[in-house]
Order: C-alpha cells, then structure tokens, then sequence
C-alpha cells in the first residue's frame, strides 16, 4: 500500500491531486480526483454499519479544508457542510479505481432519474 505524501487542491479545476509516496516495490504515483467525485463517494457510516446512498447534485461542490486526524485518515471538509474522514487505504481505493467508480456512479444517477447539476444556481461575486 501506499502512503499519502500530499495533497494539492486546484480550486479553479475542482480537483484533488493527491500524490502517493514510493515503497520498494512501486515507484510514487499522482493521481488527480475532481471533488465531486470525491464527495459523491465519500465513506459513509451510519448505526456503525458503512451504508450506501446515492448523492446527487454535487457538479459545482468545492473542497474547502483537508485536515488530518492521526492514524484514522484525513478529514475533508465540504462547501455543502459535509465533512468525512477518508483513511490512506479509502482514497487508495478511490485512485485506483476512479474510472470505474465513476462509470458506476453515472450509471447509478441515470437509473434513479436524478441529476449532478445543483438545484440552485450559485454565483461567485
């Protein structure tokens, strides 16, 4: 498994580079995550159990804090007030499997009839 070495926000993109430190065994790897899809696939805990509901209309979310909480992860703070913290091993997953999650997601959205546009139109002064 990887380790975390850093996070890179692009606020003006709405992504998340994250780069992975080198092991013996692979070289250091940067991937880049928009935030929606970060936000849309964030852990979810609820009665202890990790459930699954769908998230829409989060295209324009932004990322506005990572901060870190110790050996359980990092706590990633939303504009929508959502806040989670993602383990290494979580966002480890999310990398290496970002296409196909996100494939899944639009497929899943599709299927309910639901949309990744906001309800509201927001405008930045």
């Amino acid at each position: 498994m990887f380790h975390i070495k850093r996070f890179t926000l692009n606020n003006q993109r709405a992504e998340l580079s994250v780069q992975f430190s080198a092991n013996k065994v692979s070289p250091s790897k940067e991937i880049t995550l928009s935030y929606e899809f970060i936000r849309v696939l964030s852990p979810q805990i609820s009665g202890g159990k990790q459930g699954k509901t769908l998230i829409s209309h989060k295209k324009q979310v932004q990322l506005l804090a990572i901060e870190s909480v110790g050996k359980h992860g990092y706590r990633f703070i939303f504009d929508d007030q959502h806040s989670a913290i993602y383990s290494e091993s979580y966002l480890d997953g999310l990398c290496q499997r970002n296409n196909e999650l996100w494939q899944q997601y639009l497929n899943e959205l599709k299927a309910s009839g639901h949309s990744r546009e906001a309800m509201i139109t927001i405008t930045e002064l």
